[in-house]
């Protein structure tokens, strides 16, 4: 039997009991959005920026924000989950999805939430000890618009991609956008090395405004690198270039070894890793 917790509108029930609605509208339109988070050390990593970019998400979505959603509330929300689950390092997944009703036009902008919590082995970010072995997806490509910057409950270039991924025995897939320039990953942002400067697609481009991605950019800000926020990077810059890293919230910093024949190294992404351990410290 699974006794899983989940926390759906801020009640507490077994996962054996929730129930979610033939009309919900997340199943039938993908018209959600969510957060993933990291709990580690008896706090939520980035809890401010995650909130921030959430609220923002919603608004827009157009949805109706509950006026009890501070970010005290739902940081409780979030924690609750947690203890209920006895977890001590975990995985948080808050989605918001629009109450039901209507068909592609909704009937209420009002919102239910639901929060589950799974475990995590490591509740500080360590660097993967083999690079990845990386390669571009070219089947969809991402728009560029405000709508690629917020994590959305449908995801079906993501799944296209990992299958993808999957079949070519791949560990991550670059993503381009509809102007054929790099964005991000299916998991996470895209940083690439070239001697003192560091380049990272910008929001323009059609990335994800990745909270790591956000960390990452401030740490770079007070070392001797130059960080680049660059809007159009062709696929062609990674033969290039001397590193190359993807950042997200689970994970942390992840480096490549490997883009077709093309090998790089991983100097910054391990002094970069150590960096983000302690800013996660600090808050």
């Amino acid at each position: 039997m699974n006794n899983t917790t989940y926390n759906w509108n801020g009640e507490l029930i077994h996962s054996d009991t929730l129930k979610i609605g033939l009309d919900n509208r997340g199943l039938n339109y993908g018209d959600g959005v969510f957060e993933t988070l990291k709990y580690a050390n008896g706090r939520i990593n980035f809890w401010e920026d995650h909130y921030f970019r959430l609220m923002s998400s919603m608004r827009i979505m157009r949805m109706e924000i509950p006026m009890s959603f501070s970010a005290e509330y739902l940081e409780e929300q979030l924690l609750q989950t947690v203890q209920e689950n006895k977890l001590d390092t975990a995985r948080i997944k808050l989605l918001i999805l629009r109450k039901p009703g209507g068909l592609y036009t909704p009937q209420l902008n009002d919102v239910d939430y639901l929060v589950t919590a799974s475990s995590l082995e490591q509740a500080r970010f360590v660097l993967n000890e083999e690079g990845l072995t990386i390669d571009m997806y070219k089947d969809f490509y991402k728009p560029k618009n405000l709508l690629s910057n917020l994590k959305g409950a449908s995801a079906q270039l993501y799944t296209l991609a990992s299958v993808f991924r999957k079949e070519n025995g791949l560990d991550e897939c670059l993503l381009l956008n509809d102007q054929k320039y790099l964005t991000e990953t299916i998991s996470s942002n895209i940083f690439l090395v070239k001697g003192k400067e560091v380049i990272t697609p910008s929001l323009k481009s059609g990335c994800l405004k990745g909270i790591i991605r956000k960390q990452v950019l401030e740490i770079l800000s007070k070392m001797d690198y130059a960080a680049v926020e660059q809007e159009n990077i062709s696929p062609f810059e990674l033969q290039k270039v001397d590193e190359v890293f993807l950042t997200n919230t689970i994970q942390g910093i992840r480096w490549v070894k490997r883009y077709r024949k093309k090998e790089f190294g991983c100097k910054l992404s391990a002094e970069l890793t150590e960096k983000l351990n302690v800013k996660a410290a600090l808050g």
